[in-house]
């Protein structure tokens, strides 16, 4: 996706509506374009990282990642490694550790894991065991993969 076609065009939109005033709304429309252009660059990339999260909220599985490719920003699914089997995550429980989370942080954590199918602990297990696995290597990419979000 070629975000800089999408600023070009509200740069002319905006150049448009100031030609309908005098030579100083004009130039104050040039202006103001030009200093628009990084901003506005930014705010949809922000736009885009916040569809991507709402996208990936509605997925069973996997997640939608902006990624940021010589540039431009591509929309880009990544699924999930599977799931340990259920059974296999009680085994050796036997630490505990107390976890303090905002009423609202739980209550996303508990629709995640009714989603799952499971209790919360199991899912949070799960979650965590596949964050610590290592990742597969990124051939191709050279090894400088970059992936995340970023905010202005």
């Amino acid at each position: 996706m070629h975000i800089d076609g999408y600023v070009q065009a509200v740069h002319e939109d905006l150049a448009q509506v100031a030609a309908l005033g005098d030579e100083s709304t004009v130039r104050a429309g040039e202006l103001l374009a030009v200093a628009l252009e990084a901003a506005l660059g930014r705010r949809m990339l922000q736009a885009l990282a916040e569809a991507a999260l709402e996208v990936s909220a509605q997925l069973p599985e996997g997640r939608v990642e902006v990624r940021i490719a010589g540039g431009d920003p591509e929309l880009v699914y990544v699924g999930d490694a599977p799931a340990p089997p259920a059974e296999s995550v009680d085994e050796g429980a036997d630490a505990r550790i107390t976890l303090r989370l905002s009423e609202r942080l739980k209550s996303r954590l508990e629709d995640a894991a009714a989603a799952g199918g499971v209790s919360l602990n199991t899912w949070l297990v799960q979650t965590l065991t596949r964050a610590l696995e290592p990742q597969p290597s990124t051939r191709g990419h050279g090894g400088r993969r970059l992936s995340g979000y970023g905010r202005a």
